[in-house]
């Protein structure tokens, strides 16, 4: 069996452009810089860049990476499908320095294109309530890393707090907390699921009021031992946390809490596009490629922060 990377998007710079101009502009070129597509037209000539593009009502050049996250970038565009690919195919992720390795580019670069993906990956705001009548969304938070300046003590002070809520058969939402007060997450958890939805949690006290704003709240009383009592359970968010889990401690070892948002968004974008719900690695890649417009990172940033 041949190897996905040997598809020509993978290794041509032209047919990359036609692979990204597929995804981004499905029913045609369309100007980045005044929105028409009537006047749109593909340059050519043997010194023309790949992928240029002349809108005759703006008299502006173009190509389809600009406003994404890959402009003026001066890594190839087949690189960064590439790039694109390995992140979506690794079910836990893979780091800075093994994508700047198979990629034949420094860590510094690995590093800066690892986050411009992964802001591809963000799914934005306003997103509909999870849940509704006859859902199910597990509800739990786990805690990751070290705050910076703060010790190690007993407990989970010094550690960063995550918030995830996971809708049973479909996907889930984390969120980077402040700490696991009922204060600091029941505005999440009221602002992000459907008030008809029935709520599983762990017994903890942050979430004793949840049956006041939702259908139902039942919970698994994990301090004596408890794990589930028929569909009253928290595997689904546990088995979440698994994989996010070993990718944090494994493939990544150390995250800011700067870009905590970012890795927490990146595990999600991969579990809500997962083979059980129907995407492979290929669909999974395109979908994170819909993602590029709009998202332009500019800053640079130590590799210390990886």
């Amino acid at each position: 069996m041949a190897s996905v990377l040997n598809q020509p998007y993978f290794q041509d710079e032209d047919a990359a452009y036609v692979k990204l101009e597929s995804v981004v502009w499905p029913n045609g070129a369309t100007c980045p810089h005044c929105g028409g597509a009537d006047r749109m037209k593909k340059m050519g000539g043997t010194a023309t860049r790949p992928g240029l593009y002349k809108c005759y009502a703006c008299r502006k050049q173009s190509r389809v990476t600009v406003g994404t996250v890959f402009e003026s970038s001066h890594v190839k565009l087949h690189v960064w499908l590439q790039a694109m690919y390995l992140m979506c195919s690794s079910k836990k992720g893979i780091s800075s320095n093994q994508l700047a390795g198979t990629l034949g580019v420094t860590v510094k670069t690995g590093w800066f294109m690892s986050h411009r993906l992964r802001e591809a990956m963000t799914s934005g705001v306003g997103l509909p309530p999870m849940g509704g009548e006859g859902a199910v969304v597990e509800i739990d938070e786990t805690f990751i890393g070290q705050k910076k300046d703060m010790p190690k003590q007993r407990g989970y002070a010094h550690k960063h707090a995550v918030l995830t809520l996971v809708e049973r058969g479909k996907g889930s939402r984390s969120f980077h907390v402040d700490g696991t007060a009922a204060a600091d997450l029941l505005p999440i958890i009221k602002a992000n699921v459907d008030p008809k939805t029935q709520i599983m949690t762990d017994e903890a006290g942050q979430y004793a009021s949840l049956k006041k704003s939702f259908a139902a709240h039942d919970f698994v009383r994990h301090g004596v031992g408890e794990y589930g009592r028929g569909a009253v359970h928290t595997n689904t968010v546990e088995g979440f946390y698994s994989v996010f889990k070993r990718g944090m401690k494994g493939v990544y070892q150390h995250c800011s809490e700067k870009h905590l948002y970012r890795y927490v968004t990146e595990f999600d974008f991969r579990y809500n596009n997962r083979v059980k719900v129907g995407v492979d690695d290929a669909q999974r890649t395109v979908n994170a490629l819909r993602g590029i417009v709009g998202k332009r990172l500019t800053y640079r940033s130590p590799i210390s922060a990886q």
